[in-house]
């Protein structure tokens, strides 16, 4: 389903944890990260069209969720054309998106990115909300500054002070459980060498079983 520009309709996912960290996913078998997204299907709104991409990408429902915001108005991007399929050049141009950015409210162990058999992620991270663009594919930076930046007035604000413990024989654990030199931000490397797939600090790896490799501008 194209508009007259050769546009067609879609969605991005900004989703947020408890400390305004996002979702980032490992696209299968490459060393691209992106949010999730996907299309509009006919007679979808986007906002349905969300929550059914929110739980084919990362296993979630409606109720593990809640709305923040949303973009007001589309953003586009291009797709160059050795991404396009022959048959669809010359009238296929891009995406144009409503993003919305979603705050998990459920623990993030309900996370699935095999929840059906097409999964698009093979591994994911919190990272913080300035992600970075030079991990995403070149086509998409554009749009997702904009996101980001349009966004980013909506974040929430959360009680930073420290909350006691439940119990007095609770050990408090160890700060900063991910073991990242300190450097848990945009500026980090993809040649970890305690991890298999060269995962950046705090990726999660989920093999993929499938074989097929889906097109980077769906």
């Amino acid at each position: 389903m194209l508009d007259r520009e050769g546009f067609r309709p879609n969605v991005g996912i900004i989703l947020l944890n408890q400390k305004n960290q996002v979702f980032w996913g490992k696209r299968i078998r490459t060393h691209s990260w992106q949010f999730p997204q996907g299309g509009i299907d006919r007679g979808e709104s986007p906002e349905q069209a969300m929550f059914r991409e929110l739980h084919e990408e990362v296993g979630l429902l409606a109720e593990h969720v809640r709305i923040v915001a949303r973009t007001r108005d589309w953003l586009r991007y291009e797709v160059p054309d050795r991404f396009i399929r022959r048959d669809a050049r010359g009238h296929y141009k891009g995406q144009k998106q409503i993003w919305y950015l979603l705050q998990l409210v459920v623990p993030d162990w309900n996370l699935n990115l095999r929840a059906t058999s097409h999964p698009e992620f093979d591994a994911w991270r919190w990272n913080e909300f300035w992600v970075p663009l030079e991990a995403v594919v070149e086509f998409k930076r554009g749009v997702y500054e904009m996101a980001l930046t349009e966004l980013s007035r909506f974040l929430p604000r959360f009680d930073n002070r420290p909350r006691p413990f439940r119990s007095a024989n609770r050990l408090r654990e160890p700060e900063g459980s991910v073991q990242d030199d300190g450097n848990v931000s945009v500026q980090y490397s993809f040649t970890q060498t305690h991890f298999h797939m060269e995962l950046p600090p705090g990726a999660t790896f989920d093999p993929d079983p499938q074989n097929s490799l889906d097109n980077p501008g769906a």
